[in-house]
């Protein structure tokens, strides 16, 4: 992913991943509800993301249509991480994941055939 999205941004994308194609007025409505923000604030988000072609808008009733995939950011930010705080080092990252709580004998189980898988 070459477009930078900001938390802010993130948070109007969500909402498109979430629920598909949505009106800029319920996008307003639903960040209003989740996080507290005006209907002016959220309508230059949604620009904001027009600019960074990360959303198109569409007619009628400005809908907009997320661009870019949820899994694109996912990767894209997951890689920045990983460089930013563990300088690259993917095994740093999984030791600070698993370290953090108890994992189920599932939840192991689900690791050990990732690891696997990417052998």
């Amino acid at each position: 992913m070459e477009t930078k999205l900001f938390d802010s941004e993130l948070k109007v994308m969500g909402v498109l991943w979430k629920r598909g194609d949505t009106t800029a007025k319920q996008i307003s409505d639903i960040l209003k509800e989740e996080v507290g923000w005006n209907m002016n604030t959220t309508y230059t988000l949604i620009k904001r993301c027009i600019g960074k072609g990360a959303i198109e808008r569409r007619e009628p009733n400005f809908l907009c249509h997320a661009l870019i995939p949820k899994e694109e950011v996912q990767v894209a930010e997951t890689d920045e991480l990983i460089d930013k705080i563990y300088d690259g080092s993917v095994d740093k990252l999984f030791a600070a994941l698993i370290g953090r709580k108890k994992l189920s004998k599932e939840q192991i189980q689900r690791l050990k055939q990732i690891v696997e898988e990417a052998e």
